[in-house]
């Protein structure tokens, strides 16, 4: 699907219902609730209603299907999901990397950072999750999980901007 008009992509990796990322990545909440209405909170701020959201993977770690849609309906924006590590609630088979170029930019979305990835070579960017900004991107990679963005997602704006400005390896 070729997408030209979007320029509010916003990407996220979160861990709703995850307690035990609060510790693991020191995350300054004193519990899930917590942190998962200040996610909530944060993604409102800067998704809009018309706004497009790859989630790239471990967006909850829940089972429960109802838990989840409850979450999902109080975010903005429309959503596409890819699998993560924790994903077990998306029952169906979904995606692992989703492909789109954004006005002139070819943009690959995965759960898992690559040394290559398509079009790499011609200058595309991958925004990847897992790592918890634990993991220094390479040229033209971004690790848009919450952790590694003050627990907001991160727009296409944002991508240009911070991809934009790193120097190259």
């Amino acid at each position: 699907m070729f997408v030209s008009s979007i320029s509010s992509l916003l990407t996220n990796i979160s861990h709703y219902r995850h307690a035990n990322v609060i510790k693991y990545c020191n995350r300054p909440f004193s519990n899930v609730q917590e942190m998962d209405d200040e996610l909530i909170r944060r993604h409102n701020e800067i998704v809009g209603k018309n706004d497009i959201t790859i989630h790239v993977g471990d967006f909850a770690l829940s089972n429960d299907i109802d838990e989840i849609m409850a979450i999902i309906r109080k975010l903005n924006g429309e959503h596409i999901f890819l699998g993560g590590s924790h994903d077990r609630w998306l029952k169906h088979k979904c995606h692992e990397i989703w492909e789109k170029k954004i006005q002139d930019k070819y943009i690959v979305a995965c759960h898992y950072s690559m040394r290559v990835w398509p079009r790499s070579h011609y200058g595309s960017w991958l925004v990847y999750g897992h790592y918890h900004g634990n993991l220094p991107p390479l040229q033209n990679q971004w690790d848009v999980g919450v952790d590694n963005n003050n627990f907001y997602p991160v727009s296409f704006e944002k991508l240009k901007e911070i991809i934009g400005n790193k120097k190259a390896f």
